[in-house]
């Protein structure tokens, strides 16, 4: 045996061991596979008879068939993808690959992440029901709710969270977008005054307008908190987070407050966060929810108009692709198809413009 050739010999299983490492070696990059789809009008486990979907003050009605919001696998920020993983996602037709950065920021973690998603999917709680009501003509009051005083801010000290803010210099507010533009005007240390609705008393409280991250601030956040006529819960996995099931909740409590049926019997998926008032807006892994639905064999998918460029795209096979703007556009969409399987319905194209 020459010494080129033991050495070649000796070199393979260092090669070998250095190709093992490699694939172990985590890397900079994220990943999104399609993740379970989750029946809203169904109940909270296959042999439970608990229902997902609750109502209380209000007559309901029980659809045969299924509302499902579809749901993304992403690959946590503090775990570690290696190459093998990379390959696996990026030889699957239904998973994508992003850098790390593109999705995460450093001081991502999975608690903040978990928190985050919790918070966006109670959010999403809220303006669905709103939404759903608003199409349904019901009555209701909404106030920005306080969530969160910012350490060491003016706020800190004079509000709780939990505190519903009524008026700002005895006007109105009854959005979080009010509350900024309410506070703008005034100049930096000039005492505002706040009425606050507070464990079932008013308050009269005071704070000064400070300079926060560029932004003119008093250093409350506040979301949207509403005074429904009616008691809706919807009991969905605490693994769930985000506010993308937003569009398919609404639906769903919309179903469930009116007879006939949006479904008819049948198999539809959805995605799209909603506003309050109604309007549905762009998500992210469109592709996934997709792949998603069609493995779960949905006949419809309603997709965020935004997102139709990207849908279009999307391997579907015979469900059909609805776009949407609105609730009201999803409603009259689905009884339209429950009416006539063959109706015209605004869809996602090729170039991703709307066709009816």
């Amino acid at each position: 045996m020459t010494q080129r050739t033991l050495a070649g010999l000796l070199a393979v299983p260092l090669l070998v061991a250095l190709w093992l490492l490699a694939l172990r070696e985590p890397l900079p990059y994220v990943t999104y596979s399609p993740g379970l789809t989750v029946d809203v009008l169904g109940t909270v486990e296959d042999d439970s008879s608990d229902p997902i979907l609750e109502i209380e003050g209000a007559e309901t009605y029980r659809d045969e068939g299924e509302l499902r919001l579809t749901t993304v696998l992403v690959t946590p920020p503090q775990s570690e993808v290696n190459l093998f993983q990379l390959l696996g996602a990026w030889i699957d037709p239904d998973s994508a690959i992003y850098p790390y950065d593109a999705i995460y920021t450093p001081e991502d973690t999975d608690e903040t992440k978990d928190a985050e998603g919790a918070f966006q999917m109670a959010s999403s709680q809220d303006s669905a029901i709103a939404a759903a009501l608003r199409e349904l003509d019901y009555d209701f009051e909404e106030a920005p709710v306080i969530y969160e005083v910012v350490e060491d801010s003016p706020a800190d000290g004079v509000f709780e969270v939990g505190d519903r803010i009524l008026t700002i210099d005895d006007e109105r507010v009854s959005s979080p977008e009010e509350v900024a533009a309410a506070v703008e005007p005034f100049d930096e240390g000039e005492p505002i005054r706040f009425r606050v609705a507070r464990d079932g008393e008013r308050l009269d409280l005071s704070a000064s307008r400070e300079e926060i991250d560029g932004q003119p601030r008093v250093g409350i956040i506040s979301r949207s908190s509403f005074e429904f006529p009616i008691d809706v819960s919807l009991d969905v996995d605490p693994n769930i987070g985000g506010p993308s099931a937003g569009l398919v909740f609404s639906l769903a409590i919309y179903e469930a407050l009116t007879e006939g049926s949006l479904t008819d019997g049948e198999n539809i998926a959805g995605t799209g966060t909603i506003t309050p008032e109604g309007e549905v807006g762009p998500i992210g892994g469109i592709d996934q929810k997709i792949a998603g639905a069609r493995q779960d064999d949905a006949e419809l998918f309603l997709v965020p108009a935004d997102n139709c460029n990207d849908a279009a795209e999307s391997p579907h096979g015979d469900m059909r692709l609805v776009r949407v703007e609105t609730i009201g556009d999803a409603v009259a969409a689905l009884e339209a198809w429950t009416a006539d399987r063959d109706a015209d319905l605004p869809s996602c194209t090729d170039t991703g413009v709307a066709s009816e």
